[in-house]
């Protein structure tokens, strides 16, 4: 665990801000929100109300108060881009949203202008520190399913979607070929940002499929608009390594050529039937080996909340001289990639990837 850090929002309390403002209600020892630049005066005094925090019109009317270790961005991507070189010129490290610009001119203007020059930027991706994805991710860095050569995620959208390939992978800014297609398909509409649904309406979900190839390696990419958030709609992950693949939530190995080992991944929660620690993941057993040790417990945190919680920590850590997690270039590269998936649903063409600013 680090010392306490103390961090600004930049952003009106909006979905993704609010992340940050539970968290730091829920982690009151590593965490405190020092101030939010929120620019709707009304929306800011609901805010202070409801968080005990300060809020302010801008950014320096928020640093003539305040001094946070670090600035988390939380805005659209067009005005982060912004908030981020403002951010650089004062010399104040950042943890920007995702993506960090709308497109691939404001990917390329903030790694000639952030990147590099040495601004202390990191990138709030929060889909590769899930406990799920941190135990599948132990289990192919352990090396027990060999050469990883396909991973197939249908679990977000585009960018979070490559993040997870790329990691599954371990790939780094290789070129690739991809080729999409989108197929429509109608089903019960259900949950979204908006909450639960009020009435049974039938609604017309998008289904995007694209196949990444990297020559060595293939990454296949199936997403259904709101997957995420559907009750009968279900995420899927899988890993194929020349030794063994992983499977959701299953993995099958060999412990050698004749004999096949198939382990669960089994989550190990406190707070159920008759235990009385509290209610919280205690982390991810692979057979009698953890994969996955929850650092926040007992916290009462849902995967998504602990997965961005990690990010916070090791941006604490990044800003002490610690290693880079989510850099500007990774996200750029995510980002881009999933402009490249977009434009082979839309044409029809399979597209090959150049070689970027950041990649080189």
């Amino acid at each position: 665990m680090c010392k306490r850090t103390s961090f600004s929002i930049i952003g009106g309390g909006g979905f993704r801000a609010n992340y940050f403002l539970r968290i730091a209600k829920a982690l009151p020892d590593l965490f405190r929100v020092s101030g939010m630049v929120v620019r709707n005066e009304a929306k800011g005094k609901t805010l202070e109300q409801q968080w005990n925090i300060r809020t302010y019109r801008t950014l320096l009317e928020l640093l003539e108060e305040e001094t946070p270790d670090f600035v988390v961005v939380s805005v659209n991507p067009e005005a982060c881009a912004n908030y981020l070189l403002q951010l650089a010129e004062l010399q104040l490290p950042a943890l920007a949203e995702t993506p960090p610009a709308p497109d691939l001119e404001g990917l390329i203007l903030l790694h000639e202008n952030l990147t590099t020059k040495g601004a202390k930027v990191q990138v709030a991706e929060q889909y590769p520190f899930h406990p799920i994805q941190q135990a599948r991710l132990s289990m192919i860095n352990s090396g027990r399913l060999g050469k990883v050569t396909e991973a197939t995620v249908s679990i977000s959208h585009f960018y979070h979607g490559v993040s997870l390939l790329r990691k599954m992978l371990h790939v780094g800014f290789e070129n690739a070929e991809i080729s999409g297609k989108q197929f429509q398909s109608s089903l019960v509409h259900g949950p979204s940002r908006a909450g639960y649904p009020t009435e049974e309406k039938i609604t017309i979900a998008p289904r995007d499929l694209c196949w990444i190839d990297f020559g060595d390696k293939l990454g296949i990419y199936d997403f259904t608009q709101d997957q995420h958030r559907s009750w009968i709609r279900s995420n899927h992950l899988s890993v194929r390594g020349e030794r063994g693949e992983i499977d959701d939530n299953h993995v099958n190995l060999l412990k050698d050529y004749k004999t096949p080992l198939h382990i669960d991944l089994k989550r190990i929660n406190k707070g159920e039937f008759e235990n009385q620690e509290g209610y919280f993941l205690y982390g991810i057993l692979a057979g009698e080996d953890w994969v996955y040790e929850n650092p926040f417990i007992p916290a009462r945190l849902y995967d998504d909340e602990i997965a961005i919680a990690t990010c916070l920590l090791k941006m604490a850590d990044y800003i002490q001289g610690g290693p880079s997690f989510y850099s500007l270039r990774e996200a750029s590269q995510d980002h881009y990639l999933g402009m490249m998936m977009k434009k082979a649903i839309e044409t029809g063409e399979r597209i090959k990837t150049v070689h970027q600013p950041w990649s080189k």
